[in-house]
């Protein structure tokens, strides 16, 4: 067993980063998709209401266009049921905003319903993962609409617009797979391959004689990274001087998850293709289960080939007593959750949304802002999976709406020159929006920003000076105000979510152990556990992420949670060994790793 000193569990002292907050990192590696997509989504719709004479018309076309932003990252046949739901989505916030824009002008009713809005959609998109840009879009045209002058007769044909925008929205995001069908999980694959090549060349370079090598290959070693980890900005916390290592590991089983999701939804009936792509998200376990016996290079040459446009690289199946990969089968048989099951755990979050909206309208209200809305998505767009990750998004927010206001001020004089500089800007301001904002959200912040400002102007030039003003003091309401909120309504299922997932891997292991005892366990079984195993360890890590990032809250279980994952990694590297993904170790065998791993 390791020898390593646990460390207890103790609350640690909360910090509040600024400068990290703001710090750019590297831009997304399809950045220019969601880019692109977008103004082929808007640029139609809005050059024809150009063309006709009603650019007032153009908030109802937007809705739909701006559909195009989501389900990147998904294989065709997912992003096809993706893209439609959020357009069915869009459509529904849409028709409530407008119906009850047309029966009530009271803002603070309308306010309300925002709010409630804001709530579901924020809601529905964490459980439904739908990716970013997530609830944000769907709540500014949501809460937009509430504000602006509508008729119970004009509904249908605003909804109709909506439509047809959808609608093209949904080809454009789904035109590439004409070009490049296999992409998305060609992506996701190599993505996983790089998680395990930066795992095991950080492995590589901490295990030397006398130094631990993280506990996998062989009895007698130790896992080096013992620190309590912080929440996912990593920010705040203790942590340990091995933490970049089993941070390193963190993420590369996260990755592999997520190309394991990836590849099952592109359908039950996989091609040679597909097989080959199996193969190579089964290296990258291997590698993280035995970074030692990894050779990391080779990793990475099959992520670029796969990045490329040449075939997927040929990998053999060590296992020759198995017809096919079992990584997938037992994927596929593990129980879904139930929507409830899901939704249970976002209440915190679903709350701190619905009251950080309302209250944040309201103030804006009460200091006699026309466009409460302003300060209602502001509010919405803060809220994260932990109060350390909203408190950064606050900054983020802050400092990249006022910056953008200072940009629109200064491009304001060219958007008012006629309706089709105004449509220009707009188509501008929103590849930028999205060529900026995976490098940090402060940074897309400052080209939707005026976006968000010149699309008000459809309706009719406004007065840029009123407009900048109000769009600051919104900004500043509407952060201060949702993250007063978001301290007032704790989290502490976070905490019940780390005691659930540390259950959940104690189990997984003891079945994986009891599979390792037994000569006779069908690699079916073997293969079962071990996936079982793997994702029970990628709940656990995320979850004390979360949690470490919460405020007001019991202190956590760093102590077993610690533990937890050095031995479920144990037990992971053994069952490998024993599938024959690898050779045994010289000086190591089946019945030492089987003692090592014992429930």
């Amino acid at each position: 067993m390791s020898s390593a000193t646990p460390v207890p569990s103790v609350r640690t002292a909360r910090r509040l980063p600024l400068a990290g907050a703001l710090r750019l990192g590297r831009p997304s590696d399809i950045w220019f998709k969601p880019a692109l997509s977008v103004v082929a989504s808007v640029a139609p719709p809005g050059l024809l209401l150009v063309a006709l004479g009603r650019l007032d018309l153009a908030l109802y076309t937007m809705a739909g266009s701006l559909c195009a932003l989501y389900a990147h990252n998904r294989p065709y046949a997912a992003r096809a049921r993706a893209l439609a739901g959020v357009v069915l989505g869009m459509l529904g916030g849409l028709a409530v905003a407008l119906v009850a824009a047309s029966l009530t002008g009271n803002a603070v009713v309308l306010v309300t319903v925002g709010a409630v809005l804001a709530a579901v959609q924020k809601a529905l998109c964490d459980a439904t993962r739908i990716g970013p840009p997530g609830n944000v879009v769907l709540t500014f045209v949501s809460s937009a609409s509430l504000f602006a002058p509508q008729t119970l007769g004009q509904v249908p044909g605003h909804l109709a617009l909506a439509a047809a925008a959808g609608a093209w929205a949904w080809l454009v995001g789904m035109a590439p797979a004409l070009i490049r069908p296999h992409g998305p999980e060609r992506r996701a694959t190599a993505h996983a391959l790089d998680a395990a090549a930066a795992y095991a060349a950080t492995a590589a370079a901490r295990t030397g004689p006398g130094a631990a090598d993280d506990g996998l290959t062989g009895p007698g070693t130790d896992d080096g990274n013992t620190g309590a980890r912080a929440a996912g900005d990593g920010n705040t916390g203790a942590r340990a001087a091995g933490d970049g290592n089993t941070g390193a590991r963190a993420a590369g089983y996260a990755a592999v998850q997520s190309a394991w999701q990836s590849l099952l939804s592109t359908g039950n009936r996989p091609s040679d293709g597909r097989r080959a792509l199996d193969r190579l998200v089964v290296r990258a376990e291997v590698a993280l289960a035995a970074p030692a016996e990894a050779d990391p290079e080779r990793l990475r040459a099959w992520a670029r080939t796969l990045r490329g446009t040449g075939p997927v690289p040929a990998v053999d199946d060590p296992r020759t007593d198995a017809s096919e990969l079992l990584g997938p089968a037992a994927e596929r048989a593990t129980p879904r959750r139930t929507l409830w099951g899901v939704l249970a755990p976002l209440t915190p979050l679903a709350v701190r949304t619905a009251l950080g909206c309302a209250l944040a309208g309201y103030a804006s209200l009460a200091l006699g802002i026309g466009r409460p809305y302003w300060a209602l998505v502001t509010a919405a767009a803060l809220y994260q999976a932990n109060l350390t990750l909203t408190w950064s998004r606050a900054v983020q927010r802050v400092v990249g709406n006022l910056a953008g206001v200072l940009l629109f001020a200064a491009v304001a004089p060219v958007a008012h020159l006629g309706p089709l500089a105004l449509v220009l800007c707009c188509l501008a301001f929103s590849f930028g929006a999205e060529a900026l904002i995976s490098r940090n959200y402060w940074l897309g912040s400052v080209c939707v920003t005026p976006l968000a400002l010149l699309v008000t102007e459809f309706a009719g030039p406004q007065r840029t000076g009123a407009l900048v003003t109000e769009r600051a003091v919104d900004t500043l309401v509407g952060a201060l105000v949702g993250f007063v909120a978001a301290l007032a309504v704790t989290n502490r299922r976070a905490g019940d979510r780390v005691a659930r997932c540390l259950t959940a891997v104690d189990r997984a292991r003891e079945a994986a152990a009891r599979a390792l005892a037994d000569p006779q366990a069908a690699p079916a079984v073997l293969e079962a556990a071990r996936r079982d195993l793997a994702a029970a360890l990628v709940d656990l890590r995320a979850a004390a992420d979360a949690a470490s990032g919460e405020w007001w809250q019991r202190a956590l279980p760093q102590e077993r949670v610690v533990l937890a994952e050095q031995s479920g990694h144990r037990t992971l590297a053994a069952t490998v060994r024993r599938q024959g993904l690898l050779p045994t170790s010289p000086g190591t065998g089946t019945d030492t790793d089987t003692e090592d791993v014992r429930p």
